[in-house]
Order: structure tokens, then C-alpha cells, then sequence
């Protein structure tokens, strides 16, 4: 395993533990100023949407594994694909919401050499 290879590893761990955490503003750190989410039923979003949403959800409690089931680096870019299992419980509700499946992530080096989100498609669904 590569540096970059494991780093981007690190990338995906750090965003995991900073979401259950309620970690926002270390989320935010993990990505790109132009960054891109696509999520299915919405248009794209950016940095500042992403910010705004996090915000509503600070009283959720959020867990979840992220599985790297394939990472490829090109140069300052690389890909990965993650399988997502996520539980989210708002305040009182009696059953966390279930959703798991995939991502597709891209990930760019910034000026300093660290790995950044910069593209996200998620195709995260409600677990049966």
C-alpha cells in the first residue's frame, strides 16, 4: 500500500469518526472548497449546503462503517468506491433510520499534499 493510498484510508476514517462524533467543522476540514455532492432526488450541492445540513443534524446521533471496497490513485486525483452502512437516530425517535450502499468519491491532493474530498455520489438508500 502507497502512502497516498493509505492516507486517502485515513481521509475516509477521520470523516467516519468526526460524523459520529457531531464533528462538523472537522468534516468540513476533510474537503475541498469546490466540492460536489450528488444524492439521488436533488440537485448537486456544495461546501456551504453540506454545512447547513450538518447543522440541522447536530442532535442526531450518527454511526456507521464506510468500506473502501476499491481505491485507485492517478497523479493529484484519485478515486474510491465505499460500501456505506449508516444508522441515524434523531432526538426521540424510537428506531434509528437505516440506509447502506455505495459511494463514488473523488479525492484530490491539495497544494500541502493533503487528500481532500472534492466529489461525492451517493447512493446511499433506506435498508430494507
Amino acid at each position: 500500500m502507497t502512502d497516498d493510498e493509505r492516507a486517502i484510508r485515513e481521509l475516509v476514517q477521520t470523516w467516519m469518526e468526526a460524523s459520529r462524533a457531531g464533528d462538523t467543522a472537522k468534516v468540513l476540514s476533510l474537503m475541498t472548497d469546490d466540492v460536489v455532492f450528488t444524492v439521488p432526488g436533488q440537485e448537486p450541492f456544495g461546501k456551504a449546503e453540506f454545512a447547513a445540513a450538518s447543522q440541522a443534524q447536530q442532535d442526531m446521533r450518527i454511526e456507521g462503517t464506510a468500506e473502501i471496497v476499491e481505491l485507485q490513485v492517478l497523479g493529484d486525483w484519485a478515486f474510491l468506491r465505499n460500501r456505506i452502512d449508516i444508522s441515524i437516530t434523531p432526538p426521540g425517535a424510537p428506531q434509528p433510520i437505516q440506509r447502506a450502499g455505495y459511494t463514488l468519491t473523488l479525492v484530490r491532493k491539495d497544494a500541502s499534499g493533503r487528500w481532500l474530498l472534492a466529489r461525492d455520489a451517493n447512493l446511499v438508500a433506506p435498508k430494507a
